[in-house]
């Protein structure tokens, strides 16, 4: 039978439900029984002895929040009784860490199949990629986005276009009581249930340029009339994702008068990468008119895709991924089962001399000390601590502090304060050191664990990991979310079975069977592991990417939480 409760660390004064409790029921634990006053819901955790005002509650071994008034032992934690708090840190606390690498014999030898750049690194996906510079390119950003996706074979499916025309269709024959009938969620009486849930044609034969795995149009909101520091972020980020290992190359469009120059991206391109020679094309439309502009970039572009449709993918070792970790929609199981699981595959694949990325400084809060206590020296440790009190002090400036993280839907599932949250988001880190810290757009270059400041906003998220170059991105989540990116391929893992049983068009595996006693999270981390190897090789495809999930979201270095 499985368990239905858990411990996570032997210090901790509550107890997690793995299953709805219901008020009166006798919890036999480790020894002691617990009677329970009132109901405890899956995900939420009861204390284990009676607690006063102002007294802490402990859950991962670390501080976790404060009570606002007494809590009987037994009883859940909420937000009413207890309130966000944290264990203080610094550099003066540092302490000597140790780690036991994992055995990686069984992932020594194995390899998966990328497309190798001549900068060395190896990509997961062989993408050409349309950015405009600003906002005023966005109109002729998606007028070349319909135009090459239809023509080249990448559009997604008119299912909903379909849809749509039909019930004109009806409509217009006087058929309107038909349409009220028809139920939402279910397949409509015009289109077959297969039809219905088609995903996009992802058979390469089909296409223009089989070797070319997707021509992808990013659009924006800056590049002038913001800061100067706004501006030189986006190039920067612009400048990472040209530079990712996904992508073969770019097309870039100009209005010509903005903050940031053409000029300006191709120094930023080279600054980050000196050995940089992809195909780049770019275009100002101030040069002539706009069709004049767009002829050019569709005749130019075109080319270049033939040029890039020549690459193949080769053999490449494991340690050339270099893997995003990052989780939202969480829930008061992440941290114990998806979170740790990925984190595992994160010790693992540092072992093996590949890059895992852990990003998100807000959901670290609570958790600074062991990232200071593991981080490889003291300049980086000291890189981080200024990272993270940077970040802290602009969102308290703005009156919505770490503190207030927590949406409501991670409340309503569990998690009741940021420093839980966070201690749980914490583990997809694993526990090997951080050989690196790096602040957002800097290049990921170390092999091993390091930490990227981003926000904890999902997408700002994703879109700065690819912009570091992570080749993959695995994104926990328990209450499911659609997102994902234009170059890097974001794997949904679900935290608990009923998500994806509710949402299976949106994730692509499945941590639950931690949570029901079936798998260790060494197993499912070595499941997953074996997984994304196929998906490196392009043997399969996330759902985000099937649906044409392009998610990208620059970080204006305001406060963004």
């Amino acid at each position: 039978m499985p368990a239905q409760v858990l411990k996570v660390h032997p210090d901790d004064n509550v107890i997690v439900a793995l299953r709805n409790l219901p008020a009166g029921s006798t919890i036999d634990f480790d020894q002691e029984s617990y009677t329970l006053p009132i109901g405890v819901d899956a995900k939420h955790k009861f204390v284990i002895e009676d607690l006063q005002t102002g007294e802490h509650v402990h859950m991962y071994g670390v501080t976790v929040g404060r009570a606002t008034q007494p809590i009987q032992r037994g009883e859940p934690i909420t937000t009413f009784n207890l309130k966000h708090e944290a264990d203080r840190y610094g550099l003066d606390q540092r302490r000597p860490y140790s780690f036991i690498p994992p055995d990686v014999s069984r992932w020594q030898n194995r390899t998966f199949m990328g497309y190798h750049r001549s900068d060395g690194r190896v990509g997961t996906r062989n993408y050409w990629l349309v950015v405009p510079l600003v906002f005023c390119e966005n109109r002729n950003i998606l007028i070349l986005k319909d135009a090459f996706e239809r023509e080249l074979g990448y559009a997604q499916p008119d299912t909903y276009r379909d849809q749509v025309r039909e019930l004109v269709s009806l409509y217009q024959h006087g058929d309107l009581d038909i349409i009220k009938k028809m139920q939402p969620g279910h397949a409509w009486p015009f289109v077959s249930q297969e039809q219905n849930h088609t995903l996009p044609n992802n058979d390469s034969h089909k296409r223009a340029f089989p070797n070319v795995d997707g021509i992808k149009f990013l659009t924006h909101e800056m590049g002038c009339g913001g800061t100067r520091q706004d501006s030189g972020a986006l190039c920067a980020l612009l400048a990472g994702m040209i530079n990712n290992p996904n992508v073969a190359g770019a097309t870039v469009l100009s209005l010509g008068c903005q903050h940031l120059q053409t000029d300006t991206l191709s120094t930023e391109i080279k600054r980050q990468n000196p050995h940089f020679d992809k195909p780049l094309l770019m275009y100002e439309q101030q040069d002539g008119t706009e069709y004049a502009l767009m002829a050019q970039a569709v005749k130019e572009t075109f080319l270049g895709l033939a040029y890039v449709n020549k690459q193949e993918r080769k053999p490449a070792p494991l340690s050339q991924l270099c893997v995003g970790l990052k989780c939202g929609g969480s829930d008061g199981f992440s941290g114990i089962s998806a979170n740790p699981a990925i984190g595992h595959l994160s010790d693992v694949l540092g072992a093996l001399g590949g890059k895992p990325v852990l990003a998100e400084f807000p959901e670290l809060c609570g958790a600074e000390q062991d990232m200071i206590d593991r981080t490889a020296d003291d300049a980086k440790a000291a890189k981080f601590v200024n990272l993270m009190e940077t970040y802290s002090a602009q969102a308290e400036a703005a009156g919505s502090g770490f503190d207030m993280n927590p949406s409501p839907g991670n409340i309503k599932d569990g998690l009741i304060t940021d420093a839980i949250k966070s201690a749980g988001a914490a583990k997809k880190g694993g526990i090997a050191p951080i050989m690196d810290v790096l602040d957002y757009t800097e290049p990921v270059v170390a092999s091993g664990l390091s930490l990227l400041c981003t926000p904890g906003n999902d997408v700002e998220a994703t879109t700065g990991m690819a912009g570091s170059g992570t080749n993959l991105i695995l994104f926990t989540t328990g209450l499911g979310t659609p997102t994902g990116n234009p170059i890097c391929p974001v794997v949904k893992i679900s935290t608990n079975p009923a998500l994806l049983r509710r949402m299976p068009d949106g994730i692509d595996f499945d941590s639950g069977p931690v949570i029901d006693g079936e798998q260790t999270i060494e197993q499912n981390g070595d499941l997953l592991l074996e997984w994304l190897i196929q998906l490196a090789s392009g043997e399969t495809t996330t759902k985000a990417e099937q649906l044409g999930q392009d998610d990208f979201i620059p970080w204006k270095r305001g406060v963004s939480l």
